[in-house]
């Protein structure tokens, strides 16, 4: 058994490429980084700190069937992978001050306590998450339109961008330059009512035959009247009439009224993930 680690994004894609293919839907957040970074956009790191690769074999000369990738400063982010995979993985990076790791539940675990015990890190979790893919799409009879995101929201939208990330305890940098980008490329969407925006939903482009839902805000005084459910169910189905054959979000465990609501719009859960900080 063997990782290979690089800085090389080539060399990853043409390594780990069919791997992450085989379970697209598993692999969502690396394709997108992938996706991001061979078309010269923001991955969610530093610019100034080259992203770092890497995949595993089973076997020399066996199929790639576990991978990474990290956009610095940020956590290491798993591909699926057995977790011996995420095991080696914990003993052959360097030893420096990692951030976090971020991937399927179990194989987080299993690399945060082998790097704990190695480099002497307190793990602390930062976010349990689930990953739903949509089936039948219900929407729900609820008052107003959805309407695409245009610059006069801008405002609008880095506010409640900035928001849901405080809610959500997501890490985001740069969310103007994050909001510029997804305005343009018209993934941002509101939900009116009355003529006043009151919730917002984003879908994004289609990449391996999938689209991801997110993130989706109502502001406080706002919720419970279904708006968000609206709007989620409203960009769900634009991206299936823009190609997606997988729909997609990721909602937070510790939120039961989100789950609830994707849930009575059509999604069904595909696996558990988690997020852990490192504290040395």
């Amino acid at each position: 058994m063997t990782w290979t680690l690089s800085d090389s994004l080539e060399e990853f894609r043409a390594r780990a490429a069919d791997h992450l293919a085989a379970h697209p839907v598993q692999n969502t957040v690396l394709l997108t980084i992938v996706d991001r970074l061979a078309a010269g956009g923001p991955a969610g790191g530093d610019p100034a700190l080259p992203p770092l690769f890497g995949w595993w074999r089973p076997a020399a000369g066996a199929p790639v069937a576990g991978a990474w990738v990290q956009t610095r400063p940020q956590p290491v982010q798993l591909s699926r992978m057995p977790i011996e995979a995420a095991v080696e993985l914990a003993a052959v990076l360097p030893a420096g001050e990692l951030s976090g790791i971020s991937g399927e539940v179990a194989t987080a675990e299993a690399f945060a306590a082998a790097w704990s015990e190695r480099t002497g890190a307190v793990t602390e979790p930062h976010e349990s998450r689930r990953l739903y893919r949509l089936g039948e799409l219900s929407p729900p009879s609820v008052a107003g339109r959805l309407r695409l995101a245009g610059e006069d929201d801008r405002e609008l939208v880095v506010r409640w961008f900035t928001a849901f990330a405080v809610d959500a305890g997501v890490r985001l940098q740069g969310i103007e330059r994050i909001a510029a980008r997804r305005l343009a490329a018209e993934e941002m969407w509101l939900w009116e009512d009355g003529g006043r925006a009151v919730a917002m939903a984003a879908a994004s482009p289609v990449l391996a035959g999938m689209s991801r839902i997110g993130p989706v805000y109502t502001p406080v005084e706002r919720r419970g009247n279904g708006y968000a459910s609206a709007a989620t169910a409203g960009v769900s189905q634009l991206a299936r009439e823009r190609g997606a054959a997988e729909v997609l979000l990721f909602t937070d465990l510790a939120n039961p009224v989100s789950n609830s609501i994707y849930q009575k719009i059509g999604y069904r859960p595909v696996e558990d993930g988690a997020s852990l900080d490192f504290r040395y």
